[in-house]
């Protein structure tokens, strides 16, 4: 039996559990118990009480404005480009998934899983319920600096690690221990570079780095591993399905979201049971290549360009840490494209001259813009916002 929403009436019923075996610890290493009870809208700290919360609430938002959802949960976007959304989902949407990673990367009782991410980031808050439900010991560090996140990774030898590349960078950055019990490392929210992947292969020497591309309405789409062509985010994760139409990415799965909470009309599109969260890229080989988001795209000299493929490109050059690329309006062009760096400002030549070879003159950065310190949301990503607004008072 199906309702309006499309879920069944017994996916309906799913909800999260907290396994008899699962245990949560914090970063001081005090324990947490499952709630009695708990409220539809909870604060993501501490950490430990919040999970809790939300389980006994069942219906739950952790963090965010607004009120709590009446049915399912709600997570947020990142926020990258504008305001967090509240992202509408089934329990059976994330539990659905939960079992194709129990058996995937062995996740179970027993295993120690650790988030780094604090829970109103939807990558964090997944690790952090998977590892309840599947009964794993669970290491929530978001309040941690990133020197102590390492010690105490390799202190409690930690097996599986959920985080973005910022977090990630932000440890090998840090120094410390080499983490020799980790076995795995689930990366989500953008590629790794290449100077990052080397420094968590030394960080981390015996660790299986699996990056997947998603979505937080769409959740997991595609999956990489050591066979993945360096420049794709891999192959569709199981069960989903992926077109490409005109350029778009559309995906059809049981992972995806109901809808967006509130009035927010929302970015994402539905087709005949397909999702598009606007990104662009195209399908080689039974491998999904990204081309950028749809709503960065900018024009230059009449040639579509997405500022991430540059992104991408600048953040493997010698003497860039971040980057973002912005476009700045050019009365000949339509658009030029200015750089915003961390990192060595010496390198400056070599970088312009190296984005020259390998994007061409269009695509390639007038100039590059230095800074000492990089504005991060609390995702991690980038808040290219007040990077926007900022080059904007430059001019």
């Amino acid at each position: 039996m199906k309702e309006a929403s499309g879920r069944s009436i017994s996916e309906k019923a799913i909800v999260f559990q907290w396994h008899p075996a699962a245990r949560v610890f914090d970063g001081a290493g005090q324990e947490y118990y499952p709630a009695g009870s708990g409220a539809s809208v909870t604060g993501e700290r501490p950490a430990g009480v919040a999970i809790g919360q939300a389980i006994a609430a069942g219906s739950f938002r952790i963090g965010g404005d607004g009120p709590g959802p009446v049915a399912g949960f709600e997570t947020l976007t990142s926020g990258s480009s504008g305001v967090a959304r509240r992202v509408g989902r089934s329990c059976a949407s994330w539990v659905a998934s939960f079992t194709v990673n129990a058996g995937m990367f062995g996740i179970g009782p027993g295993v120690r899983v650790a988030a780094l991410g604090r829970l109103s980031q939807s990558l964090a808050v997944y690790g952090a319920l998977e590892a309840v439900y599947l009964g794993a010991s669970l290491h929530l560090l978001d309040e941690v600096r990133p020197d102590r996140q390492r010690r105490i990774l390799a202190e409690r030898g930690v097996q599986v690690l959920y985080a973005t590349p910022a977090q990630m960078r932000l440890m090998v950055e840090a120094g410390g221990a080499v983490l020799s019990d980790l076995r795995l490392v689930v990366i989500g929210g953008s590629k790794l570079d290449l100077g990052l992947r080397a420094g968590l292969r030394a960080m981390a020497p015996t660790a299986q780095m699996r990056e997947f591309y998603g979505a937080a309405e769409a959740s997991f789409i595609t999956i990489a591993d050591g066979d993945t062509p360096e420049d794709s985010v891999g192959r569709a994760y199981p069960g989903v399905e992926l077109r490409v139409d005109g350029g778009e990415i559309w995906v059809r799965s049981p992972y995806l979201f109901d809808g967006y909470a509130g009035d927010d009309p929302g970015s994402a599109r539905w087709q005949g049971g397909w999702l598009s969260v606007g990104e662009m890229g195209y399908l080689r080989d039974g491998h999904l290549y990204l081309s950028g988001r749809a709503g960065r795209m900018v024009t230059v000299a009449d040639q579509n360009v997405f500022p991430e493929e540059i992104e991408a490109c600048l953040q493997g050059l010698g003497g860039v840490q971040r980057v973002a690329v912005l476009p700045v309006p050019d009365e000949l062009r339509g658009h030029h494209l200015v750089a915003i760096v961390m990192g060595d400002a010496r390198q400056e030549a070599a970088i312009l001259a190296a984005a020259r070879v390998k994007l061409g003159p269009l695509k390639a950065p007038k100039r590059l813009i230095w800074r000492g310190d990089w504005p991060v949301l609390t995702s991690g990503k980038t808040d290219l916002v007040t990077l926007a607004r900022e080059l904007a008072a430059w001019r």
